[in-house]
């Protein structure tokens, strides 16, 4: 796997033509395996045989793996994304209780009125820049991190500081030194946050997770609510961020498309959910690890191997969506059959939530600039330094009314 991350496709596409399956190495010279066919991949996501626990890893019990290594925070991180059977359905069902459908439906009205402000916002930045703006910087990061912190009880000052922790979290190209140093920072801001909330406690999705109580008496220990802060702040903002940014890239390079939204031929909804499978927000997500010796789609998979996640891959499996599956089509009737906010039980909790902020986010960026259109050529826009998240780090704008 390259650290650099890049666009992932051209990539896919040729492992894809070799097989669903594949070995990897990662960083480190760490040996892993990626699943990449759609078909296989939501085998794998629900398989009783593979598990999340870091202790299922066989290089790291084994010492193998360094302190410093970009990707152990996934691998060893405490919370929903690393636990397996009866705990992780005690975390999910905590945080479940305290992240209700009724407290994302709430957010709507405050979603779309930070929406409008936030492109006011990015007008301004327009005018001020000679017609150009960062729309990545000005709306699309912005406005999850936003509903996030909000939803978690976060101060606007700790913002800007947790989105960069967080791309340095993701990183798959720093050094041992910058990669413990960003998550040790990290841990230590949303230790202060929790702390916060436990002296005073608010109508916040923190306090709600402090104070929920399984029927048992059970609760989250300090190092999981920690960690599942961390999750939350991360995937609550970064793959909505990067959802957004590539649904404006897209309908920027098909007008057809935008107009059919316009013309009502299609919704705002399709868009969101083609978007996901044709260039997920997330390329290759680690880890999982076979319990046993695992054949899947004719490839041995060997116990206690680190497995990516090929969403990007997946989402693009002709076998799955047709040869065309290249074509970004908001019409395509195997859109919502993507794996993009994942299968199984480890399902990502935020997707209502992600969906709700993508839709209205792009109907109001649309409705107020119609004629929006990027201020750079798809090869002149540098993408992440990770293939992990799957997008580009600036995104100039012309928001035209």
């Amino acid at each position: 796997m390259d650290p650099a991350g890049g666009c992932p496709h051209a990539d896919n596409a040729r492992l894809l033509a070799r097989g669903a399956v594949t070995p990897v190495v990662l960083p480190g010279d760490v040996a892993g395996m990626a699943v990449l066919g759609h078909d296989a991949l939501k085998e794998f996501l629900a398989h009783p045989d593979v598990a999340k626990g870091a202790g299922h890893f066989t290089a790291l019990r084994e010492g193998r793996i360094a302190d410093g290594w970009p990707l152990k925070t996934f691998a060893t991180v405490q919370g929903m994304t690393t636990a397996d059977g009866d705990d992780h359905r005690r975390l999910r069902s905590l945080v479940s209780k305290a992240f209700t459908a009724r407290r994302v439906a709430e957010l709507r009205p405050r979603i779309e009125t930070v929406t409008a402000e936030l492109l006011d916002g990015l007008g301004r930045a327009a005018t001020d820049g000679g017609g150009v703006a960062d729309l990545r910087r000005h709306f699309a990061m912005p406005l999850p991190m936003g509903v996030i912190c909000e939803l978690l009880g976060v101060d606007a000052e700790y913002h800007e500081r947790l989105h960069h922790l967080s791309n340095q979290v993701v990183a798959t190209d720093i050094g041992p030194k910058e990669a413990m140093a960003a998550n040790r920072e990290l841990v230590e801001v949303l230790s202060t946050v929790a702390a916060a909330r436990m002296k005073d406690p608010g109508d916040d999705l923190t306090s709600a997770l402090i104070a929920a109580r399984e029927e048992d008496g059970d609760r989250l220990s300090p190092q999981e609510l920690i960690g599942t802060l961390l999750l939350m702040i991360i995937a609550g903002h970064e793959t909505t961020l990067n959802l957004i940014t590539n649904a404006v890239r897209a309908l920027c390079a098909h007008r057809d498309q935008l107009a059919l939204v316009r013309s009502a031929k299609a919704s705002w909804t399709d868009v969101v959910e083609e978007t996901l499978r044709w260039d997920s927000p997330v390329s290759y997500f680690p880890f999982r690890y076979p319990t046993r010796d695992l054949t899947l789609d004719g490839t041995v998979v060997p116990k206690g191997t680190p497995v990516l996640a090929g969403y990007s891959a997946a989402g693009r499996d002709k076998a799955a969506h047709g040869p065309d599956a290249d074509r970004f089509d908001i019409t395509r009737e195997s859109a919502t059959r993507h794996l993009s906010l994942g299968h199984g039980p480890h399902y990502c909790l935020g997707a209502p939530l992600a969906r709700m902020e993508a839709t209205i986010a792009l109907e109001q960026l649309f409705s107020r600039f119609p004629e929006l259109d990027l201020a750079a050529t798809e090869p002149e826009l540098t993408r992440h330094a990770s293939f992990v998240g799957n997008s580009v780090q600036e995104l100039p704008v012309r928001p035209v009314p």
